[in-house]
């Protein structure tokens, strides 16, 4: 009888143990649920002071600019032009030649990598930079890395059209289906850059040396992402690494669609040195789109919690 009365005592502590875990986990996942509307809420409460900012941002960058919206195709054609000496020593020591469609691909790739190097370079610094708002009053301070990206969109969107001009009239690229991907991969593109811009602004804050490491892994990131080579030459294992990531899947996405009319659902491979390389998977746009999304969740979510100390750091 004794026993039987601990063993009902017992299971009625784990019982009453299990009730209260539930009850903790469910203030907690209300506890988020209420901090996600309040932040989807604040944004949009400060959405013209985000529409402000950006024109801005865009009046300082050409105002008393020499070149004015010609910086809008800057870097790409910088890009662009490094990239088609590189290809062009490359072939003329392997005696082949320099096919238009390499090119195009690097044309079509340069434009978002220029646009993700751009945010990133601006955003890093964005709250430091706007100290005298940010310890003055109060408003969701996402709208300064915000601002940023959106101020790079804008050059982007003025090169892309020219870009499309480009590869539609001079490298006579045809229209197929397949560009139905050029949307989703756009987004994804943003979203990602966005998740970057949101943890190293905040990273920034609190360490002042990330800004310094940011510019050195973007001057030199460019060789780690397939923009002036394709992934396959790496070999088996080399193109499976340089997937690892995240913005060169959606890059080698875009030339895939667009310049090589390959549709993306399906894997594909090349051949190279008689080695069977797989250049695209269906997996590596789900790990990119992973990044972009699920990534953008967590860091807009601790930005957001961190933000109330952010004055007593600037």
């Amino acid at each position: 009888m004794k026993q039987t009365a601990g063993s009902l005592s017992s299971a009625g502590s784990g019982a009453i143990e299990s009730t209260n875990e539930g009850i903790a986990a469910e203030a907690r996942r209300e506890r988020v649920r209420d901090q996600l509307r309040e932040m989807v809420t604040e944004l949009i409460g400060a959405r013209e002071l985000l529409w402000r900012l950006t024109l801005r941002d865009l009046s300082l960058r050409y105002k008393q600019a020499v070149m004015g919206i010609a910086w809008a195709l800057f870097m790409p054609v910088l890009i662009v032009g490094a990239g088609a000496l590189i290809k062009y020593a490359m072939a003329s020591v392997g005696g082949g030649d320099l096919p238009l469609s390499r090119l195009a691909s690097m044309a079509l790739k340069s434009l978002p990598w220029a646009f993700f190097v751009g945010s990133i370079g601006f955003a890093t610094p964005s709250l430091i930079s706007n100290m005298n708002l940010v310890t003055k009053i109060y408003f969701p301070r996402e709208v300064l890395p915000l601002s940023t990206v959106l101020t790079q969109a804008v050059d982007s969107l003025l090169g892309g059209g020219v870009v499309a001009i480009i590869l539609f009239t001079q490298a006579e690229i045809p229209f197929t289906r397949q560009m139905l991907w050029v949307p989703l991969l756009v987004v994804l593109i943003v979203l990602l850059t966005i998740t970057a811009a949101l943890v190293l602004s905040c990273a920034n804050l609190f360490f002042r040396d990330v800004k310094y490491i940011v510019q050195v892994i973007l001057t030199f990131g460019i060789f780690f992402t397939p923009v002036f080579y394709e992934p396959e030459l790496l070999g088996p294992i080399g193109c499976k690494l340089m997937m690892l990531n995240p913005i060169a899947p959606l890059l080698e996405g875009l030339s895939l669609s667009v310049i090589d009319g390959h549709n993306l659902i399906y894997p594909l491979v090349h051949e190279q040195h008689g080695q069977q390389v797989l250049a695209w998977h269906p997996l590596y746009l789900l790990y990119s789109a992973t990044w972009a999304t699920v990534g953008l969740g967590f860091a807009w979510y601790y930005f957001h919690k961190l933000e109330f100390i952010y004055a007593e750091y600037i």
